[in-house]
This record gives structure tokens, sequence and C-alpha cells, in this order.
């Protein structure tokens, strides 16, 4: 078996603000494999500041994955909990390697039969009338579900655009979720919350910083709309861990991001806990390319969960490798009569 790997960097189509700082690229890196004439492919979707494994011997330890190859999938993911996307890309890539289609790692109705997943519209953050434009083009793309990037601009703002949703639609007919990454301090998050609940907010991803557990406990606890666990799972790889953490926090959701969690196997053990703890879930994509997206898409459908999921990032980059998938009136959709065109991943995997 031979193994190379790939840099590549996306390029958005407008510079996208989270609490973060503003994203003008992503970088991402591709694992090929070949074996008996066959390629498969895997993407590990490093995502800078986030990932825990933004570290500088990133691409050492990619190096070091393709020159030992030949220790096999499971010995090999075995030494990389500390490099989480390593870890999903190598997944998707002997899956891919095994398969009869290099991108059809789950074959199922969402595939075969073109039956889609219901996905959130997002909307970035920026100034009033740059969010106000993103609403109404994701009303008007037929979202029935918004997630909103919050906490980079003056709040009572984001109350406003917030307000305008709500006089405007029912939650029957606008589910609204808002994402803060983090951006709240502990002393001030209670108090936001309850001005965020006044518009019958679905849930909140990350409040405040991860690595608070006695204070989003607290949090969770004393809340009056969901709150859902996001950057917190980022770097809890073993299991006894991730179950103290559930049991100590006890949130009402868990998101789950397998380029920074450790691919599918790793997701999974979360998925358990939380249906063990009555913990509600669902999947999002962190800004890969759509060979993760659509590795991610199709793991999600065979989860049999009817939730809207956070993976409408396809569309954000003005380079990104053209492929089956397709976002019509806020649903997913795999294209069968649409090839992944010829392009850098194409020639690496045909």
């Amino acid at each position: 078996m031979k193994a190379t790997y790939t840099r590549y960097i996306l390029n958005f189509k407008r510079p996208s603000g989270t609490s973060r700082g503003i994203l003008k690229e992503k970088e991402t890196w591709f694992i090929v494999l070949e074996k008996d004439g066959k390629k498969g492919i895997g993407e590990c979707g490093l995502l800078r500041g986030l990932s825990y494994d933004d570290v500088p011997n990133f691409e050492e330890k990619l190096q070091w994955v393709c020159q030992n190859i030949e220790l096999g999938f499971e010995a090999l993911f075995s030494k990389l909990n500390a490099f989480p996307s390593i870890q999903f890309g190598l997944e998707q890539a002997f899956m891919s390697l095994s398969a009869n289609n290099p991108f059809v790692l789950f074959p199922s109705h969402f595939v075969e039969k073109e039956e889609p997943i219901s996905i959130n519209g997002l909307i970035w953050m920026g100034d009033e009338a740059f969010m106000l434009s993103q609403l109404e083009k994701k009303l008007e793309e037929g979202f029935q579900c918004i997630k909103m990037k919050i906490g980079a601009i003056d709040f009572q703002t984001e109350l406003s655009i917030l307000k305008s949703i709500r006089q405007r639609f029912l939650p029957s007919e606008i589910e609204l979720r808002v994402d803060a990454n983090g951006a709240f301090p502990p002393q001030e998050a209670l108090k936001k919350l309850k001005q965020l609940s006044e518009f019958e907010i679905h849930s909140i991803e990350q409040p405040i910083k991860q690595g608070q557990w006695e204070e989003m406990k607290i949090l969770c606890k004393e809340t009056p709309l969901p709150i859902a666990l996001d950057e917190e799972l980022i770097g809890v790889f073993d299991v006894t861990k991730k179950e103290r953490l559930l049991q100590t926090v006890r949130p009402q959701y868990i998101i789950l991001k397998p380029s920074l969690l450790g691919g599918f196997k790793k997701s999974l053990e979360w998925i358990e806990l939380a249906n063990t703890y009555r913990i509600g879930w669902w999947v999002t994509s962190a800004l890969e390319s759509n060979v993760g997206l659509n590795a991610i898409a199709q793991w999600t459908y065979t989860l049999n969960t009817k939730m809207p999921q956070g993976l409408g990032t396809g569309s954000l980059y003005t380079n990104n490798l053209e492929s089956p998938l397709e976002v019509i009136g806020g649903k997913l959709f795999y294209r069968k009569n649409r090839n992944w065109k010829k392009n850098l991943i194409h020639e690496l995997c045909t």
C-alpha cells in the first residue's frame, strides 16, 4: 500500500466572521491511499485556532502516517489520539479504498435515491445590514431552521435581529439556533440567555469558553433555553472523561464535528453516551471541503435523525471541489447524475 498527502487552501467567497475572528481562507489536507490499482481519499479537516491538533508538527505527523501506512488502520488510529483530524482523514481514506466508489462510503437512500438531509441555514457575524441580508437570502432559499453566529457585535443589535425574525415568523415556522462560540463571560451568561429566551430560541451553542465545567454545569441547570456543547468536546478523547463531562455538566445537547473529535468511530462514542444520559445531539461540519462534507453527510444520514443538521457549508468557497452535493430548500441532496468534476482530487482518485 502507498500513501501520500496533499495540502489545499480553500478561499472564502466573502470573509466570514465568528467571535474568534474573521475567516478568509481554510487550510485542509488530503490523504490518498493506493493499493492494487485502487485509490481512496480522506480529508484531514484541520481548523486553525480551534482543532486540538493545530500544532507545529502537524505535517510531520501526517508524513509519519504515510510512511508507516503498512501498519494498518487500527494500529495507526490508536497512535493518533492527539491528532483527531488525521484520525478522521485516515478513517475516510481506508473506507474509500475499500468502497466500490471512492466517494460513496455509506451506501444509503441518501446516495442511491436522493433522499435529502434537513439542514440549518448559517448566518455569519457582521454588521446588522450584512446579517439581515444573509437572513433574507436564507429565508428566500426555503430554510426553516436558521443558525446565527452571535457574540462579536453589539448584543442589543443581535437581539434586535432575532426580534425582527420572531415578529415575522412563529417558532413553528422558523426554528432559531444561535452559536456564541464561547463569547459570553460566565458572570454575564445567564442574563444574556434570559434575554435570548424571549425569542423562543431552539438552543445556544457554547455560551461560555470551554473548560469551565462547574460554570457550565450551573448554566445548564438554570438556563431558560437549551444549551449545546460544541468546543467543550474538543480534546476529550478518553471514554471515561467523556462520560464524566456529560455527567457533570448535563447539557441539553451536544454538537458532533467528526473532524474535531477523531472521526466517526470517536463521534459514535459521544452519541452512545448522550443517548444513555438522554442528551440530544446533532452533527455539524467543521468547514471541510466537499470531500469531508460528503463523508460526514453520508454518515449522518445513517444515524436516522430527523433534526436539522449543520451541513450547509459546501457553498462557502470559491474553489471548493465540485461534487454531487446540492442544497435546495433547506435540504442537502446527493445528486447521482452529478460526478466529481475533474480537479485535483479527481485526478488523484480516478
